[in-house]
């Protein structure tokens, strides 16, 4: 994910509720108050260490954590911590696939993708990939999983239910997150062209790139099947909205150093968290997409996984000591957590 040091987001006229901040110059009405109403509501503990993306099988209530050397699993229903389900070198995604007890995971100290029982750790395949596998998306259309490889500029395409490598799409440059429309298109960032490429993975080729005017370094993307939309986090501290087309259809400010994002189809809301002033906007997608809330969650926590069935969010954060020169800064013994960003109701 981006490492870029971004510049200070000036806060804007604000009301403070409970860690939810509403912008005065957003218009919010009764029922998308109710929507927005999200807050910290707890802080799991885990062990030390680095960490990238996540995932959460709402099927069996186990939320999947990429740590350096391992897969750390929570069961969300006790809270029970497992720090190493699975083994990783440079660990950077931990995909659950829908319908199975799978999880797929990215080495990128190895160039490898694993595949896993969540339950168990037990594994079923350790397969080749192209360089530094970083991030992993989910296609419902083809029941593959897609696992963007910067180092390289392509992806491997991996067939779980053969535990195989099935197709590598040439692509080129840094390629970041993916998401799927369900359709047979999937979408992924270029993180060094500030483009959005687009493919069929029926077919399994590029079939269109398009450009994101004002938008540094992309990372996170979500896609909004309801409203057709393209969201796209960018390390300058913007998200830019996408028709599937390319069209720009806004780009609206966000907190410094975003790196993920995630939509909640049922609550009709995207979210895009910022590590760099600890900050998770919420964006309301249609004709006028519009930042309406942020929530204060804490430095670091630049990366999520949505529950669909609780609209639960989980953020991976950890405390850092003072930077000594141009050295990535240590951490504070014991100050990793995952912050739960939930809804005052559920749906």
């Amino acid at each position: 994910m981006s490492k870029t040091v971004r510049p200070h987001l000036p806060m804007r006229k604000s009301l403070s509720i409970v860690g939810l901040i509403l912008f005065a110059s957003a218009p919010v009405f009764a029922k998308d108050l109710q929507s927005i109403s999200y807050r910290v509501v707890e802080k799991i503990a885990g062990p030390d260490g680095g960490w990238d993306l996540l995932s959460v099988d709402p099927a069996t209530e186990r939320l999947y954590v990429a740590r350096s050397n391992g897969v750390m699993a929570i069961d969300l229903k006790s809270g029970k911590v497992s720090p190493d389900v699975a083994v990783s070198n440079r660990g950077h995604d931990a995909m659950s696939i829908p319908g199975t007890s799978t999880v797929i995971s990215t080495n990128g100290g190895a160039n490898t993708a694993t595949l896993f029982n969540g339950l168990t750790g037990e594994v079923i395949a350790t397969l080749p990939v192209g360089t530094k596998p970083d991030a992993v998306a989910w296609d419902p259309a083809t029941k593959t999983a897609w696992v963007m490889t910067p180092g390289s500029g392509d992806i491997s395409v991996i067939d779980p239910s053969s535990a195989k490598v099935v197709a590598t799409i040439a692509v080129g440059g840094s390629l970041e997150l993916g998401t799927a429309d369900g359709k047979g298109r999937l979408y992924v960032n270029v993180e060094d062209k500030n483009e959005v490429v687009v493919l069929d993975t029926l077919a399994r080729k590029v079939i269109a790139r398009f450009p994101l005017k004002g938008c540094d370094e992309p990372t996170g993307i979500a896609y909004a099947a309801d409203t057709k939309q393209i969201v796209s986090a960018c390390a300058n501290g913007v998200a830019i909205v996408s028709a599937p087309n390319g069209r720009l259809v806004a780009s609206l400010k966000v907190g410094t150093g975003p790196d993920g994002a995630v939509y909640d189809a049922r609550r009709h809301l995207a979210f895009v968290p910022s590590g760099g002033d600890g900050t998770l906007s919420i964006v309301r997608l249609g004709a006028k997409p519009a930042v309406v809330g942020l929530v204060v969650t804490a430095k670091g926590a630049r990366t999520v996984a949505l529950d669909p069935s609780t609209g639960r969010l989980y953020l991976p954060s950890a405390q850092y000591l003072p930077a000594n020169g141009a050295r990535r800064p240590p951490m504070v013994p014991g100050s990793f957590k995952v912050l739960v960003v939930a809804p005052s109701q559920s749906l």
